[in-house]
């Protein structure tokens, strides 16, 4: 396959959300710095809304890592198709506890009784949802009375809401204005422009191992931002297949041809 043939030590345009492969464009690196500022001022809820593929889930495991893992303990909801109760038992589960009823208000107990504890230990705690616009607005209401878990002097877990654009026509209901009020932080991750989306390219070449071929060229590349619209997950789709077409050819050159065959194929 193509990985020998370019001498790659890693395919660089997998859609698998690998910090070590995140480009920090303008609108990345803002994000990501709304994230810390966020977490680290203790702002309660933020809410962080992107496209499908934009590079959400990425730029959240790059938070992770960076975080203090001697401060910080975390809990990480993927799938927010749940109950309340299942809910409440997935954050004790993400927290190392062992679950002691299935009734919501004694799971509600001691999930308090578990951040009071761990904050008192000096612990942060962050509790982060992604693919949050699933979330019912039943669950959004129990989440905003998550919120009020505190002490006299800091809430004792911090959300985080990650989703698509639909996330913030659903925040936008009337019913849940409270939750809305709560937001103090919150940012739209916005696409790739052509010139990012070239940096991006090379960005990934590089990591993967590139030394320098192949190389796409000027018109395969405007032809990858117009047909992906700058979108992470589909400027990795389609520099995939227009690799293995290069390679199909035997050349070192990903060119227009390479890219149209890909989008053929996809």
């Amino acid at each position: 396959m193509y990985k020998e043939f370019y001498g790659f030590e890693s395919f660089p345009f997998n859609i698998t959300p690998n910090p070590r492969f995140l480009f920090l464009s303008g609108t990345h690196l803002d994000a990501l710095q709304h994230l810390r500022y966020g977490v680290e001022q203790r702002k309660g809820f933020i809410a962080l809304v992107g496209e499908v593929g934009c590079g959400k889930t990425t730029l959240c495991r790059r938070l992770l890592e960076e975080l203090d893992r001697e401060v910080y303990e975390t809990a990480l909801i993927l799938n927010p198709s749940l109950s309340e109760e299942q809910l409440l038992r997935a954050i004790l589960t993400e927290l190392g506890e062992a679950v002691e009823s299935n009734a919501k208000v004694d799971l509600l107990d001691q999930l308090n009784r578990v951040l009071l504890a761990r904050i008192e230990a000096g612990k942060e705690i962050v509790l982060i949802i992604d693919e949050a616009q699933n979330l019912s607005l039943e669950l959004l209401e129990q989440i905003r009375m998550l919120s009020n878990l505190e002490t006299d002097e800091q809430k004792l877990l911090q959300i985080i809401l990650m989703g698509q654009p639909e996330l913030s026509e659903k925040l936008a209901r009337k019913e849940l204005r409270q939750l809305r009020q709560r937001i103090l932080v919150y940012y739209e991750l916005g696409k790739l422009n052509l010139p990012e989306l070239e940096h991006y390219i090379h960005h990934r070449l590089t990591l993967a191992g590139g030394r320098g071929r192949p190389r796409f060229t000027r018109w395969a590349i405007k032809s990858i931002h117009r047909r992906s619209g700058g979108v992470p997950r589909l400027i990795n789709n389609l520099c995939d297949k227009a690799l293995l077409a290069a390679f199909v050819r035997g050349s070192d050159q990903v060119t227009w041809w390479d890219v149209r065959r890909a989008r053929k194929e996809l």
